[in-house]
């Protein structure tokens, strides 16, 4: 079965944008926002990853990617 990667550290790279920041934006706790960062978490609001991407100036599809099983 496949699933689903957060690619949230390669949006934050690219948009140079640092993890106390972004938790600050989005109103979330750094904690929470490492975890999701981290791919420590099994599941993410919509809500968030919609104000995520609206601070990234991004799409889902931007953060989230889909790796096959085996």
């Amino acid at each position: 079965m496949g699933k689903i990667v957060l690619r949230l550290d390669r949006m934050m790279v690219e948009r140079k944008i640092s993890l106390n920041e972004l938790a600050e934006r989005v109103g979330i706790s750094n904690v929470n926002l490492s975890k999701i960062k981290n791919n420590k978490v099994t599941a993410i609001r919509f809500s968030t990853l919609a104000a995520i991407c609206d601070v990234l100036k991004c799409d889902a599809g931007d953060i989230l990617e889909f790796q096959k099983g085996e």
